[in-house]
Parts: structure tokens; C-alpha cells; sequence
């Protein structure tokens, strides 16, 4: 075994930060981070997570999708079939954990999740054969499915789908989330013909967290495709080799490791959103250090953005809109001002929205 690099905080998150492409400028046809799905969640949501790494893609060229912790993401439409192969659940332990507490009805039934989540698809297929809101596809589902599949939901006073494996299912029927839609809209996706046979490299999951949330262990990457550690650890790259950083002991992908030991200096300024992969690692404590700072950037309801200033992330930003014009509230956790370079961002986010930038308040 050879012997592990020591490498410091400093130069993961320079190597995070180039890996993820938040120092480019110009305009650019792709970027990386669609190889792992960028998060389609918030007002702003992949579409500024593309815009302030410089990548201008049409529509037409993306998909969205709910994939990885059940969550909407968008990837390159070209490899829809690819993805559907790469989220999907690697074994029936890792699907039985992916559906929560979903799982423990079908087991008393006798249903393996597995089969669970294609029969599910199998349905959600059938009733999309146009495009349908969410809320009528769960009614049509409530309506076909049997007992296991079913939950009372108190805060609708009615019977539903588990949501997990609604969510799950929907790729592997070919269906697509309608950009913009609130409540979603499911289609089916063109020419669909199921998931592919095979992965690539870099779609497969786990490759994708190391070469762009590493170094990491399996512990880590399976916090972030919610799946058992043992599943992840029976899916670990070969081609991995071990550093330490502040006595932990952590893999790279090897060919990434002369990036991390010599990663670019960057003076990049950006308002990252509040689910930008960039602040999706579970390393949190690594990313933002201070305790106080933590609970401020990762609320479980109404999540701030993060302000990232060079490779650190300083603070957290909330929009503040006004008719045509947005303003900004952004917190420094140090208590000092706002940095130079936020102000050009906030007036970059405006007009990405179609406003005009009014300053900052509180």
C-alpha cells in the first residue's frame, strides 16, 4: 500500500473549486458538475448553478429528473438513458434504504423494493401517456396500486403513494420533469427505450462525489446517494489512492491527485445557491469550519445561499424581491463587510432573474 499524501484544508477546497468550474469566465458549452446532476431546487436553482460556472446550455439540451435522494436534478438530455442506469439502486438493501420507511410495508408483504419501484414505473408510465401534474399522477397511482404501496398522509387528511418511491419510480418509466413547473409536470421522455446497459465512468456516482466532492471515504459518498456504506464500498474504484488530511485518512481518484496536491490559486467571487454541489459534501465541518456558521448556511427550512469568496465560503445570501428589482441580504459570519466582488455578483444574479439589483439589506 503505498504511502498516503499529506494534503491540507486549503488545498481541497482550491481543488473543489476548480473541479466544479466556479472560476470560469466566458461562456461555455458544459460543465462537469452535469455528471453528477445539479440540484434543481429553490426559485434560482440549476439554472444559476450553469450560469455562475459559465455554462450556457438551452433547454432543449437538458433533463430533469428526480434522481439521487429523491431530489430533481438536471443532466444532459443526450445521456437521459446513461443516468437512469447510474441513480438507479444498486442492490435491494441500497433500494430499501433509498424509500425510507416505505420499505417496511412492502418487506411485510413479501415485495422486494426492487420489484416494488417497477411495478411503480410500470403504472406511472401507463398514466403519463400525457403529460401530468403530480397531483393527478398520485391520485392515479392511490387509485391502481395496492395497500403497501399506500400511506395515510395527515396533512392531506388522504391516502398517497410513499413519496420516495413515487419519486424513484418516475425515471425508470422514462418521465421527465417539465422545466418550470410548480407543481411539477411529468412527460415522457422522446424516444425512450429504458435505462441504459451499461454505466460510464463519468456518470458512475461514485467516481463523480470523488473526482468533485474529494477526497473522500465511503462513509461520505454514501451520505450523499443516500445508500448503505457497503454498497458504496463494493462500488469503489480501483484506481483510488489514499491521502491524509488532518489525520484522516481519505481516497482520490488517482489521475485527480496531482490537482490536489498542486490545486489552482483562485480569486473567484460567487453566490453560490443554497444547493449548489459545491455545498452538498457531508464534509461540512471542512467547508465551513465555525459551528455558528453551520447553523446559519444549513437550515433545515429556508436555507441561505453561501457567499464563496476565493476557495472559502464567508457567509450566507438571501434574495429579497421587489416587483423589478432585487435586493440582497447577505450575513458575513466574520461581522465585517461585504466583500468586494459580491456586489457585481448580486447585480449578475438580477439580471439573470430580470431585475434590476437594488443593494443590500438586512
Amino acid at each position: 500500500m503505498s504511502t498516503p499524501t499529506t494534503v491540507i484544508r486549503e488545498q481541497v477546497l482550491r481543488y473543489r473549486v476548480a473541479a466544479h468550474e466556479l472560476d470560469r469566465v466566458g461562456a461555455h458549452g458544459d460543465t462537469a458538475v452535469l455528471d453528477l446532476g445539479v440540484q434543481d431546487t429553490g426559485p434560482d436553482g440549476a439554472r444559476w448553478a450553469l450560469e455562475i460556472r459559465g455554462t450556457r446550455v438551452s433547454d432543449e439540451d437538458l433533463f430533469l429528473a428526480w434522481t439521487l435522494r429523491g431530489a430533481p436534478h438536471a443532466y444532459r438530455r443526450a445521456e437521459a438513458a446513461q443516468v437512469a442506469a447510474a441513480v438507479a439502486p444498486w442492490s435491494e438493501a441500497d433500494a430499501a434504504k433509498r424509500v425510507f420507511d416505505a420499505s417496511r410495508p412492502l418487506k411485510k408483504a413479501g415485495i422486494p423494493v426492487l420489484d416494488a419501484l417497477d411495478h411503480i414505473a410500470e403504472t406511472m408510465r401507463d398514466i403519463a401517456a400525457r403529460p401530468v401534474v403530480k397531483g393527478e399522477m398520485s391520485g392515479a397511482l392511490t387509485e391502481r396500486l395496492e395497500e403497501p404501496y399506500l400511506r395515510w398522509c395527515n396533512p392531506c387528511q388522504a391516502t398517497h403513494a410513499y413519496e420516495q418511491p413515487f419519486r424513484l419510480s418516475a425515471l425508470r418509466a422514462g418521465l421527465e420533469l417539465e422545466p418550470g413547473t410548480s407543481p411539477p409536470v411529468l412527460r415522457r421522455i422522446p424516444r425512450w427505450r429504458g435505462p441504459a446497459k451499461s454505466v460510464p465512468d463519468h456518470l458512475d456516482p461514485v467516481r463523480s462525489v470523488l473526482r468533485l466532492l474529494g477526497p473522500s471515504t465511503p462513509k461520505l459518498v454514501a451520505g450523499y446517494i443516500d445508500s448503505p456504506v457497503r454498497d458504496v464500498k463494493e462500488h469503489w474504484p480501483e484506481d483510488v489512492v489514499p491521502v491524509e488530511l488532518a489525520g484522516q485518512s481519505l481516497d482520490v481518484l488517482a489521475d485527480d491527485l496531482d490537482a490536489l496536491v498542486d490545486p489552482p490559486t483562485v480569486d473567484a467571487v460567487r453566490l453560490l445557491g443554497p444547493f449548489d454541489l459545491f455545498l452538498q459534501s457531508r464534509d461540512r465541518e471542512l467547508v465551513v469550519p465555525g459551528a455558528d456558521a453551520r447553523k446559519d448556511l444549513w437550515r433545515t427550512l429556508g436555507r441561505p445561499g453561501g457567499v464563496l469568496v476565493g476557495h472559502e465560503v464567508v457567509g450566507s445570501w438571501r434574495p429579497r424581491s421587489k416587483g423589478k428589482k432585487l435586493q440582497v441580504a447577505v450575513t458575513v459570519w466574520d461581522g465585517g463587510t461585504v466583500p468586494a466582488g459580491v456586489e457585481e455578483q448580486a447585480e449578475r444574479l438580477a439580471a439573470f432573474r430580470g431585475q434590476a439589483f437594488d443593494g443590500f439589506v438586512q
